[in-house]
């Protein structure tokens, strides 16, 4: 990777004393997301694991399969990232419908679209799943996935997305400073690798929001699990795709939907 797509940068700070230390800093680069040789979309990501972002982007706004997504070619520019990617030519419709045509921030998960109806799409149910975990799974779980954030450890300025296997632990996990960007990478790592989306929990160190549960529901996965609270509106998707949302933190376990995925569950 060429000078100034590093994931991180040190950088001086003063602190009120007028002390300067060196401070990491996660760097955030223009990514464009190019199917068929036209952009689709430019999204602000942290530089690094950009063909499973391209891959899992795909995936999770629904443009093609996984078996549809050939290869992918990153191509550094002098201002940020391409990422090429060839589609079969009866895609181009959904490409045209849900066209892009501005920058995404790295806090964005909808911006770009250009009708409610796009912001409220809805998402297929997820695949039926023999998935059930164990209540203490769940911090395990979370704190695996905390074990397994190198640029958090250096920067503490970003979010993690991971996929736990019962029995396994967290097989696939990556990071961005966007959140969505963090499970788009997550999406095209399971993709490429061919792991079973059914067989595990996709677990966040971000807030369960609509957005995130619709693109939970494209991956496949049957349970997603976090730290932070959902918003009502991803309760009602997350119900409605057949997902268990699941929070865990200093004020107790909460299950939200579909109880059932839970073991003996006692919601707090």
């Amino acid at each position: 990777m060429s000078e100034g797509l590093h994931p991180f940068r040190r950088v001086a700070a003063h602190d009120t004393g007028a002390a300067s230390a060196p401070v990491s800093l996660p760097e955030e680069t223009p990514v464009a997301v190019v199917y068929n040789g036209s952009t689709q979309a430019v999204m602000m990501t942290t530089p690094a694991d950009i063909e499973d972002f391209a891959r899992g982007f795909t995936l999770t706004e629904g443009f093609a399969e996984a078996h549809e997504i050939g290869e992918v070619e990153i191509v550094a520019q002098p201002n940020g990232i391409e990422a090429r990617i060839w589609l079969p030519e009866d895609k181009q419709a959904a490409l045209d419908a849900r066209r892009r045509a501005q920058v995404g921030p790295v806090g964005c998960g909808l911006c770009g679209i250009d009708s409610l109806a796009q912001a409220a799409r809805e998402v297929r149910a997820v695949p039926p799943s023999d998935l059930v975990l164990a209540p203490a799974e769940i911090g395990h779980a979370l704190d695996a996935l905390r074990a397994l954030q190198p640029l958090h450890d250096e920067t503490r300025a970003v979010h993690a997305a991971g996929f736990y296997v019962p029995g396994h632990g967290i097989v696939l996990a990556r990071e961005d400073v966007g959140r969505h960007n963090a499970l788009d990478k997550l999406a095209g790592a399971m993709a490429a690798a061919g792991t079973d989306p059914g067989s595990g929990a996709v677990v966040l160190t971000s807030r369960l929001s609509l957005e995130m549960v619709q693109k939970t529901a494209m991956i496949g996965a049957p349970l997603m699990l976090s730290v932070s609270q959902p918003t009502a509106h991803a309760v009602r998707l997350a119900d409605e795709a057949g997902i268990a949302l699941v929070t865990h933190n200093r004020h107790g376990t909460r299950i939200f939907t579909h109880h059932a995925r839970i073991g003996s569950a006692h919601v707090l």
